[in-house]
């Protein structure tokens, strides 16, 4: 391969944001402590769950004949589905602040799947369709958020 061919093929993986090859300091593994419903700390390292967006702390939800603070709920949703097991997670990329926006698992499980399947978070498509129909799914079986109405936490942090 010239250097110029490689120089490009370099170019166009970083672009796309796919890795030439796995380094093993792409991947992390252990206990997690939960933040909020998209956002846990794992081997010291802060990350947001790629492909989803959940309510913030604080952020309300207005059901029939109650307000409940969906940011806590998520929280708390997220903390069930990680806090007995170590889990794995891959970077995908890191945020200006030094977070890894990343895949993880638990026992096997993709937990940023589970979250929207719950519907205590949302498939976030500007950054990635993998949820969507999921979402769909819970969206329909009214799980979690979807049991009334709520403002996407996109549009809620917007307007805070």
């Amino acid at each position: 391969m010239t250097f110029r061919v490689f120089l490009l093929t370099t170019l166009m993986l970083s672009l796309t944001g796919v890795s030439s090859s796995a380094k093993a300091h792409d991947t992390v593994q252990g206990r997690a402590t939960v933040i909020t419903g998209d956002t846990l700390v794992v081997a010291g390292q802060r990350m947001r769950l790629h492909g989803i967006d959940a309510p913030e702390l604080g952020q309300p939800c207005h059901w029939p004949n109650k307000t409940i603070d969906c940011g806590n709920i998520s929280r708390t949703g997220l903390l069930d589905l990680i806090a007995p097991v170590e889990i794995s997670c891959r970077r995908h990329a890191t945020s200006s602040d030094g977070t890894w926006i990343a895949s993880c698992t638990a026992e096997g499980f993709d937990v940023g799947r589970n979250m929207v399947h719950t519907g205590w978070a949302l498939a976030w498509r500007r950054y990635s369709r993998m949820y969507i129909k999921v979402e769909e799914k819970a969206m329909a079986a009214k799980r979690g958020l979807w049991r009334g109405p709520f403002d996407k936490p996109w549009k809620w942090r917007k307007n805070q």
